[in-house]
């Protein structure tokens, strides 16, 4: 087995030897021709029935090369079976709750976690009647018969609290567990390996970690999968190729980008915990942050994500952003650049008021994904924005 490092720049490349190419190739193809009837008609059935592969793509709807080279790269790194990409981390959400929806009508969330997940829960359209608890060590109790999935997000957005996957796994016994480990990508956390079920990414995020993708996956095991494909091919939610191709070619530099991100979090962090106008500093690599054990054993470090709580509220946390210079101002993250937004104004608009409060959600709180600049120009900007 090649190390991490050495699967990220080979996973997914495993056929251009054969096809003597060195760059992933991108097949733009809408539909593709039938030599034989009885091999498409074949072909046809395996890809409606969930196949990874069959003989022949037929539609692109139903299968891509260039989008399953990017899923087999990403699987490979999560440790999983299979992997199914979606064309937003929003789509692969929906059809995994269309799945489940199948299974039972009850799904146990943990918040917080992405402001649009809890508003597309908390909606019902997917056929499921959500039950939010902020406290995952109130899973087992909340469990019911009908309950066909338990969701948590590790860690958490925005505040970065971290939940214990194998204690999660372990309160909900039978009941498959999702992951959003979109903020820790595979470089720090692998959930399947916890124990957990599914693992979905917003993959527009790290995963692509250029800022001109948008994509999303669900890596669970290869019988798991078989349903979210047909789900996929009968809805419409594959992955165009020109973002898969895009997606793949992240991941080589995307343990690279993810340890000097995190290495400049780590700096501004500590520098925002002792700056007069922060309230409160949200970051797993704090000394003081809830469950930060989990750090160094579930994940191998705290990321590059961190929020920190204004002490004037949200005229201190808007003049912020509009003041930073060398940061963007902007939401998403996991890019080159360094990404800094107010999840109560954005992000999380759409959560209720009361529900943003109780879960950290503040008027003053920012949300930082650190990038790949020099920290002194990071700290420098931050310094002047809040003078």
């Amino acid at each position: 087995m090649t190390r991490f490092q050495t699967t990220a720049v080979h996973a997914g490349r495993e056929d251009f030897g054969k096809l003597c190419v060195h760059a992933p190739p991108l097949d733009l193809s809408t539909t593709y021709p039938i030599a034989d009837l009885d091999t498409g008609s074949a072909s046809f059935d395996a890809l409606i029935g969930g196949a990874a592969d069959a003989a022949n793509p037929i539609y692109a709807r139903l299968h891509n090369p260039t989008v399953a080279r990017a899923e087999n790269g990403i699987a490979a790194l999560e440790g999983s079976e299979a992997c199914v990409a979606y064309g937003s981390g929003m789509a692969a959400l929906t059809a995994l709750l269309m799945d489940r929806a199948q299974h039972g009508k009850h799904v146990l969330v943990v918040r917080p976690l992405y402001g649009t997940s809890d508003h597309l829960l908390e909606s019902g359209i997917c056929g499921m009647q959500a039950e939010f608890i902020t406290d995952a060590g109130q899973i087992a109790a909340h469990l019911r018969p009908d309950t066909a999935l338990v969701i948590i997000e590790t860690p958490s957005n925005p505040t970065l609290n971290l939940i214990d996957i194998r204690a999660a796994v372990a309160a909900a016994g039978k009941v498959p567990v999702a992951v959003d480990s979109t903020f820790a990508t595979p470089v720090l956390q692998r959930p399947i390996a916890l124990g957990a079920t599914y693992v979905w990414h917003s993959a527009t995020k790290f995963l692509g970690g250029h800022g001109d993708v948008i994509a999303g996956v669900v890596c669970c095991s290869e019988e798991r999968a078989h349903p979210l494909r047909t789900m996929r091919a009968a809805t419409g939610a594959l992955l165009h190729p020109l973002a898969a191709y895009l997606l793949h070619r992240g991941l080589p530099t995307l343990k690279l980008r993810v340890e000097a991100a995190q290495a400049n979090a780590q700096v501004l962090a500590q520098r925002l915990a002792e700056h007069p106008a922060v309230a409160k500093v949200h970051y797993p690599g704090l000394a003081d942050a809830p469950n930060a054990h989990l750090v160094g054993t579930q994940m191998s470090g705290p990321g590059s994500l961190l929020s920190f709580d204004m002490r004037g509220g949200h005229e201190a946390a808007a003049k912020v952003m509009s003041r930073v210079k060398v940061m963007t101002s902007a939401v998403s993250l996991g890019s080159v650049d360094t990404l800094i937004q107010h999840p109560a104004g954005l992000t999380h608009r759409m959560v209720p008021d009361d529900v943003k409060l109780a879960t950290g959600i503040t008027p003053g709180l920012l949300r930082m994904s650190a990038g790949l600049e020099d920290v002194e120009d990071l700290w420098d900007d931050l310094a002047q924005a809040m003078a």
